[in-house]
This record gives structure tokens, sequence and C-alpha cells, in this order.
């Protein structure tokens, strides 16, 4: 006699065209239902995106200027969705704490983050950070780029950039440039000069920028790459000589100013920049939503006067410009670091 195999499929009770469904296909139905359900949730939620409050975490004190891009910003986003826009500073480590709560935040599009350009530097930085700095966020937008500007004392034997560098390279080892310290962007952007230019100045790193400018005007030090507001009355007073801003394009309150670029290495490019980011897998459509707020107010005289006054120019753009910008410059700064043996402080 044939023994019976216990057919769990057997037991199942046949479907209206008279299919019996065993546990594997049942599961594989329950899946597929819910995936479904989850797609239709996030879709009903894109369409009536935003219906709450947004966060944007600032990796830094109240005042800075990442603080002061985002609190330009909110007033605008909340008079077009009608929905607050909550600056929420979390200053320390670098920036480091504000990108990690955005990295670890829920993925509906109400946790975001306004970054500068150290999210790029720290990839380069740390070498363990809490979070990944391209896979876990989401490209928003682009919001704005802020030179820095090459400086040098007055004394200094050097009215270009082609001078300085051929002054450098006939003095070896006997320039000296100061930062406003170790792991920060006037550092980094005097060692990417360094880089590009094959010449080695020597790093004098300070305890903030103020005595570091001080200690250039005085001729301690010949160089410094400070950002452009700090530094705008020495250099109109003629105090401070500057030979060549840091950005791809010359700065609007330095005309007659070029940039390192075109006065003698193309491709230079070590501004301040800042851009908004959201957790990664954040659904496109709420991401093309905060792009589309963000991109509008940026157009805006308004908004571009406000940025202005920051020694800042708006830079819209779309999440994909965004991301690939954003790898770009961990790519970029990773190699410095690296170059450079650059430790964090």
């Amino acid at each position: 006699m044939t023994p019976v195999r216990n057919d769990p499929s057997s037991s199942a009770a046949p479907d209206a065209r008279g299919r019996r469904w065993g546990p594997v296909r049942t599961r594989s139905l329950l899946r597929d239902a819910g995936l479904a359900f989850l797609i239709t949730a996030t879709t009903a939620a894109a369409q009536t995106y935003p219906d709450k409050p947004i966060r944007m975490l600032v990796g830094f004190a109240p005042g800075g200027t990442a603080d002061i891009m985002a609190r330009v910003l909110a007033p605008r986003l909340t008079d077009r969705w009608g929905q607050p826009i909550v600056i929420d500073n979390r200053a320390g480590a670098g920036s480091m704490i504000a990108s990690d709560l955005t990295a670890k935040a829920p993925t509906d599009g109400y946790t975001v983050v306004m970054i500068s350009s150290s999210h790029a530097i720290n990839a380069g930085l740390h070498k363990k950070l809490p979070y990944d700095s391209e896979k876990d966020f989401s490209g928003v937008a682009l919001v704005a780029s802020a030179p820095l500007v090459l400086v040098v004392y007055n004394g200094l034997a050097a009215k270009s950039v082609q001078e300085l560098v051929s002054l450098a390279r006939a003095k070896a080892g006997q320039l000296n440039y100061a930062s406003s310290g170790s792991g920060g962007s006037s550092h980094l952007a005097a060692e990417l000069f360094n880089r590009m230019a094959n010449i080695r100045l020597t790093h004098v790193p300070y305890k903030g920028a103020a005595p570091a400018l001080a200690d250039v005007m005085s001729g301690q030090v010949q160089v410094i790459f400070p950002s452009l507001p700090t530094t705008l009355a020495q250099i109109r007073s003629g105090r401070l000589r500057a030979l060549g801003v840091t950005s791809t394009r010359r700065a609007a309150s330095l005309p007659d100013v070029p940039t390192i670029a075109e006065a003698g290495l193309p491709g230079y490019d070590a501004a301040n920049w800042y851009a908004v980011l959201a957790p990664a897998h954040t659904p496109k459509a709420i991401v093309a939503t905060l792009n589309e707020g963000i991109v509008q107010a940026l157009r805006s005289p308004e908004i571009a006067d406000a940025l202005l006054r920051q020694g800042a120019d708006a830079t819209p753009s779309t999440p994909a410009e965004c991301e690939r910008y954003l790898r770009s410059e961990i790519a970029k700064w990773k190699a410095v670091i690296r170059d450079a043996q650059i430790k964090p402080d």
C-alpha cells in the first residue's frame, strides 16, 4: 500500500477558481500584499507632505554661518508649506552630532540637516564615524557657497598667486601659513594649495581666527586662508593683501580679486559650502518637495541679498547634483588629508 504523504497544501481551502495554496505560496502573497500596502501608504504620505512641523538640525551653535543659512531659509519654507521649520542646534564634534541624529531619524522627511563642508571633511579626518557620510543620507539641495580668501602680510614680496608660488619655491620651508585650528577649512584650503602648487608652506595652527589674523597682520606669519566676511574690513583698509578667493567664481564683495583657479591653479576650489540632507531612503517624492521649496526660496532676491551679506552666493541644485557634489568633496578632502597626514585636534 502506497503511504500517503503529509502534504500541507492538501488541507488548504480552495480559492474561487479551485486552486489550493500551500504555506510557501501563502507567505509570498502576504509579503507582496504588505509591500503593496507600504508603497500605498508611502505614496499617500508624500502627497500630503508636509502636514506637521519639520525639524532642521544644525551642527553648530546659533549665530554661525550654517545656523544663519537655516534661519534665512526657514521663514520662506514656512510661508510656502504652512508648517513651521524648527531649527534645532546640536553643536559639537565638528557637526557630527547633528549628522548622526539625521542619519538615524525616520525617513519621513520631517528631519533634515543643514550641513557645511565640514561634513565632507569629517569623512577623511576621522577613522570611525557613527554613520556613513555618503550612504546614510539623501541629498536634497545645495544651498550656498562662501569663499575663503588667500591673504598675505602686507610686507611680503608677493602681489599675486603666481608670485607667492615662486617665492615659496625660492624660500622652501621658510614661509608659514596660519589657520584657526588643525583640520578646519582654512587649514585644508592651504594644504590643497600646497598640493596643487607643489610647494610647502609650513602650518602654524592657532586657537581661533582672531589671533591667527593678528599674527599675519604683524608679519609673524605670512599667509592665511580665512573666511571672507571676517577679513573684508582688513583687506579694504589695506592691512592685509588679498591674492585670490578660493571659490570657482569671483566674490561679489571683492570683484577685483581673482579666483585662485584663474590666477594660476586651474581647478582649485576650497570654498565653504552648505547643503540640506535627509536620511537615506527618504521617498523621492518627499525629497522633490523639499528641493522645490528650497530652490524657489534661494531664487528670491531677498534670500540672495541675505546670503550676500554673509559673503555667500546661493547655489540651488537638484538632489542628484547635491549628491554628486557631496561625493566629489568627500573624495577630494580625503586625498588632501591623507597626503598631508592631517590629524584631528
